[in-house]
């Protein structure tokens, strides 16, 4: 979300520099490794891990994911590392390829495919602003095409809402600084800090048809050419596909009867307006076929469908335009995207987006600006099969609104949230859509000023998430949040999180947390300095006294806690967390503890398994009043908790507390026998 105050963190130095700053930390895993031997066949993940780990939850997605790490390379294994502000942090499964020119990474097919999507780093220009470079793709030695890979699009600096001059001053001194513990225009001497300060934001996705079909087993080799203006590119992965022949939609109207110019060199938004016009009057679907129109503004849509020959075929691409005075919403940029009406003026309704791509030319984060892919208000509408791309949020709808799905969408690459459902969005599904690289929360419910009540996010995946959580509840009534894969936070947030915060309106009636896995979260706060949970409460505005239950989830590979519950500690003795419910739980693998508790309230436990904790199961510090009868934070035990994390000893309420206990790594995930 729209985060309305500064992020503070700590600095990886030297990060531009060729070898990547690769510095261990408690939260961090080994630092680079040597190129991996030859390797004789696919290794297909997902978010990193086995795919037989994640069974049954996460999005269904046609492609198959191939980390660069697993496959045959003469460049250099990056990572594993958490720490943030380095490459491998922000790379999936925390590794990834570094290549100098001249050198490969050469994946193997497993399945046939006539199409791929590449994953990568490559350096920032001096001053800023990106840069361009080439990227060879042959299959099995012919068939060569060259990607372009680009920088415009990654490479973010300094304060929350950050800049892209590395050569920047803060652009907060009067804000609190981790790095010197201090108030910089507030002390003398002033601290002096490393430039480019805080780099973050790094990675970039290329999507490439191939022209042909390919056979599973054939080799897809990228390799850097030898004049490479960028001195190394960094490949996290490959995704390849099969993607199906354009779809013709009989009967629609084509936007090219209309004046639509499909080669994107004139404006195509009048023609697809007309387009829109005469589907209502007509009670027809508007058709976008195979090309790309050019949109550089809102188009409005209300009581239509607008049906594309498939997100790999038709993209609607557009400029980010600054506007000649800012608009009244206080945009001061405008871009492509397909909004509703806003909720103030009666919103939209019966709208059907479906089957193609949003390319926008978001390259900075303006919280005021109107440039997301998808906006507005649309109830009983329906969004399925879109590519969005390079905008500031894939989807934020603004409501009141009720009954909008939102389902097997593919969001990359945004300069902050993927989808954020944002006041009084009632009734709604979010369902089996992929999500990587967001610069903010992937999915979010935002429940400001009016709550949202009765919204389903289901089986999504969301991956990389730099900044804040892989999907986040703020506020609002019978929430449920089931069968998802949360992969990789970064820094500030983690993979699941309840907060009673940004203002949003309190918790009640039902929050589950059902059958969700995470993997690689439960983050190093850099705030605070202390660890947070892959599964994380906060009650920094309010309590969170919901019905609150969490049913099969599985946390694994979490760099500190599996769960957290906290308080801030200014309104510890006003706010707490009353009552939690777990059970059918699995840790495997917490650098700390299953649970830290840093609030007033309870937990029941039941059927909670846990192995390869790394300190004691429950670090109970409760609201930090220490008193002679134990924690504030009680637990009960009803029966089947394997692993020993919940010992007796532990129960109702023996203060454990250690601020901050060293990380013990776990050893890999593996299946649970």
């Amino acid at each position: 979300m729209a985060h309305p105050y500064g992020r503070a963190t700590a600095l990886a130095a030297a990060l531009l520099a060729l070898g990547t700053a690769l510095a261990a930390a408690p939260a961090a895993r080994a630092g680079a490794a040597p190129a991996r031997p030859a390797v004789t066949g696919p290794v297909v993940t997902r978010a990193g891990l086995d795919p037989a780990l994640v069974s049954g939850r996460g999005a269904a997605v046609a492609f198959d994911e191939q980390e660069a790490e697993n496959a045959r390379t003469d460049g250099t294994v990056i990572g594993p590392g958490r720490t943030p502000y380095t490459l491998p942090s922000e790379a999936s499964g925390r590794k990834a390829v570094r290549l100098l020119p001249g050198q490969y990474v050469e994946f193997t097919l497993p399945r046939a495919a006539n199409a791929l999507t590449v994953r990568s780093s490559i350096p920032d220009a001096p001053g800023g602003g990106g840069v361009t470079a080439p990227l060879d793709v042959t299959v099995d030695g012919r068939h060569r095409r060259t990607m372009t890979l680009t920088s415009q699009y990654s490479w973010l600096y300094n304060q929350y809402p950050f800049t892209d001059d590395p050569g920047a001053d803060l652009l907060h001194p009067d804000w609190w600084l981790t790095e010197c513990s201090c108030v910089p225009a507030g002390t003398t001497p002033a601290p002096i800090l490393d430039k480019p300060f805080r780099p973050a934001h790094f990675y970039d996705e290329q999507r490439l048809l191939l022209g042909t079909t390919h056979r599973a087993g054939e080799k897809v080799r990228l390799t850097v050419p030898a004049g490479s203006p960028a001195a190394w590119t960094v490949i996290d992965l490959l995704d390849t596909e099969l993607v199906a022949a354009p779809y013709v939609e009989r009967g629609g109207i084509d936007v090219r009867a209309l004046g639509a110019d499909p080669t994107g060199r004139r404006d195509a938004a009048p023609a697809i307006e007309r387009a829109v016009a005469l589907a209502r009057r007509t009670d027809r679907p508007v058709y976008l076929p195979p090309g790309t129109f050019r949109v550089d503004r809102h188009i409005v849509v209300d009581d239509v469908t607008i049906v594309g020959a498939g997100n790999w075929h038709t993209v609607l691409k557009g400029r980010q335009v600054t506007l000649a005075e800012p608009a009244p919403d206080g945009s001061r940029h405008t871009g492509v995207g397909l909004y509703g009406r806003p909720a103030a003026e009666g919103g939209s309704r019966n709208v059907h987006l479906s089957g193609f791509a949003v390319e926008g030319d978001v390259r900075e984060r303006i919280d005021t600006d109107q440039v997301n892919a998808i906006g507005g208000a649309m109830s009983d509408s329906t969004i399925r099969g879109l590519y969005l791309h390079h905008t500031k949020v894939g989807l934020w709808f603004d409501g009141p609104l009720r009954n909008v799905r939102i389902t097997d969408n593919v969001i990359t690459d945004q300069i902050a949230d993927a989808l954020n459902l944002h006041t009084g969005v009632t009734d709604s599904l979010v369902r089996n859509n992929f999500i990587r690289n967001t610069g903010d929360d992937g999915i979010a419910l935002w429940s400001e000023k009016t709550a949202d009540a009765r919204n389903t996010v289901a089986r999504n995946t969301v991956q990389s998430p730099t900044l804040a959580n892989g999907i986040a509840v703020y506020g609002g009534a019978d929430t449920t949040v089931s069968g998802n894969l949360v992969a990789d936070p970064v820094r500030e947030g983690s993979g699941l999180h309840a907060g009673a915060r940004f203002g949003a309106e309190p918790f009640t009636g039902t929050l589950r947390f059902t059958g969700n896995t995470t993997v690689r979260a439960g983050t190093l706060d850099l705030n605070w300095k202390i660890g947070l949970g892959a599964l994380w409460f906060y009650a920094l505005d309010g309590s969170i006294d919901a019905d609150v239950r969490v049913t099969g989830d599985h946390y694994l590979d979490s760099t500190h806690n599996a769960v957290m519950l906290v308080s801030e500690y200014g309104v510890k003795d006003r706010y707490d967390i009353p009552a939690v419910h777990f059970k059918d739980i699995r840790v495997d693998g917490a650098g700390n503890s299953v649970l830290s508790a840093r609030t007033k309230g309870s937990a029941t436990f039941e059927n909670v398994d846990a192995r390869n904790v790394g300190a004691v199961g429950v670090n109970n510090c409760g609201s930090f009043h220490f008193p002679a009868t134990g924690s504030e934070f009680a637990l009960a035990d009803l029966g089947g908790n394997d692993g020993g994390w919940l010992a007796p000893w532990l129960l109702p309420n023996t203060l454990t507390c250690d601020d901050r206990p060293p990380v013990v790594v776990p050893p890999a995930p593996a299946p649970w026998s």
